[in-house]
């Protein structure tokens, strides 16, 4: 006799807060998961940036170089090094474990917005302001970019690589997908102004967010809209969106002290997360777990999915 198959369990998402880290580094202009989401950075308007465990909010390093506030980071694949990006015009690569500036890199005529390791740790490409995406070889004592990409017609706001591609949101409306290794470029038109944008997990998608308070969801080789997901607030900010680690929900921020997150195929919107009363100024979905950080003011939450004995609410350095 055949027992009917039990349903499916509905993804989880992170709704409790495990705990608050009180960076004290002035406003958190960013916070990014590791590769692997032990550890989390957070970049300073204070010029700082901090590296912290995720699971106890200990401050395990604070690496200090950059002349104005950071506003973006990366760790690398073997998480020997750090990348990142200020409104100093500079790229920073540092030493993970001895907090030292391995090289400064120089070219952007305005502040860097974004900042991404290639998978092999063996490139820097940073987004700016002045509109222009660089490519810094991290192994050459060459301080010279390699690459220079200045299609953009306004500032870059965002970057991510995934293997060759290279994807970009700009100021002027437009996302461009690089593909590196065919040395050709596609270009979406959105209308509105590009905040953030990501590839899905399966590399088929991008996900953009824009200035419009909407994020679209577009098939990466046709560039057909698949989904539009709105209800939150993005009008002044720059704003973090992301996918949920199986690409089954769509989460971003928002200027009303909340992080949405939609149910990606059906567009609905399954959580409002309640952060606080500012800006969530940004957001990091952990790799595999069902993990997320939001930044807020001077503040990181760390968020699961089902609560947890907790060490100490929050935790000051």
């Amino acid at each position: 006799m055949a027992f009917p198959q039990p349903r499916p369990q509905a993804p989880q998402l992170p709704q409790h807060l495990l705990r608050t880290i009180d960076c004290q580094q002035g406003a958190v202009r960013a916070v990014r998961f590791n590769i692997d989401g032990n550890y989390l950075l957070s970049c300073g308007s204070d010029k700082s940036l901090k590296l912290w465990s995720t699971s106890r909010g200990t401050l395990l390093k604070t690496y200090s170089g950059h002349g104005y506030e950071v506003l973006d980071a990366d760790g690398s694949y073997d998480n020997s090094q750090i990348c990142s990006c200020s409104s100093d015009k500079t790229v920073i690569l540092w030493d993970v474990a001895t907090g030292q500036v391995t090289r400064k890199l120089r070219g952007h005529a305005g502040k860097v917005n974004c900042v991404q390791f290639n998978e092999e740790a063996t490139v820097i490409l940073s987004g700016s302001i002045d509109g222009t995406v660089r490519c810094w070889d991290t192994r050459s004592r060459r301080y010279e970019p390699i690459q220079v990409l200045d299609e953009a017609r306004d500032g870059i706001s965002s970057l991510k690589v995934a293997q060759h591609e290279l994807l970009t949101g700009s100021v002027d409306g437009r996302v461009r997908r690089y593909d590196l290794r065919m040395g050709q470029l596609h270009v979406d038109f959105i209308s509105s102004p590009i905040t953030c944008v990501c590839f899905s997990q399966d590399g088929q998608c991008t996900l953009s967010s824009s200035l419009d308070s909407t994020l679209r969801l577009l098939d990466k080789s046709t560039g057909e809209m698949l989904g539009e997901y709105t209800g939150h607030k993005m009008k002044g900010y720059k704003l973090d969106c992301c996918l949920s680690s199986k690409d089954t929900h769509v989460l971003s921020c928002s200027e009303d002290g909340h992080v949405y997150c939609w149910d990606l195929v059906e567009g609905s919107l399954s959580l409002k997360l309640p952060v606080g009363k500012a800006v969530v100024q940004s957001l990091s979905f952990h790799p595999t777990e069902t993990r997320l950080l939001t930044a807020m003011e001077g503040r990181v939450q760390v968020w699961g999915a089902e609560q947890e004995e907790m060490e100490e609410d929050v935790i000051a350095t």
